[in-house]
């Protein structure tokens, strides 16, 4: 969230890397409690470098499997603890491979313009 300077009225969006930073920390901290977290990766805005004030983090696990209903999972999965609003998607592994076959155009922008926040080599699978 904007923060405020302790010499000024005016409030301070975190810059990208900050955000970004504390979105590493969360994922390497879900990612060691979590054996059902494969991956989380950063899109949007913050993976592209077009951040501004006001952007916020678009954020996604991919798990190996779970018996949890996506508002479940959102409960679970969502990041409290960063410097600003975030929008998270959560998948399967295999609910996310589906979506890739159905658009392979929107794997093809995510796979370019996704950063990896946390991962455990999967053979050899990519996005």
């Amino acid at each position: 969230m904007p923060v405020r300077s302790l010499s000024s009225a005016v409030f301070r969006w975190p810059e990208r890397e900050q955000a970004l930073a504390a979105a590493r920390r969360w994922a390497g901290a879900l990612r060691a409690r979590d054996a059902a977290v494969e991956r989380v990766l950063c899109i949007g805005s913050a993976a592209r470098g077009d951040w501004g004030v006001g952007s916020d983090l678009d954020l996604m696990v991919i798990l190996s499997d779970t018996s949890l209903s996506a508002t479940q999972r959102y409960a679970k999965y969502y990041p409290e603890d960063l410097p600003v609003p975030a929008d998270l998607w959560v998948y399967t592994r295999a609910e996310w491979q589906a979506r890739c076959d159905d658009s392979p155009r929107l794997h093809r922008r995510l796979t370019d313009e996704a950063i990896e926040l946390a991962s455990v080599a999967q053979n050899g699978n990519t996005l």
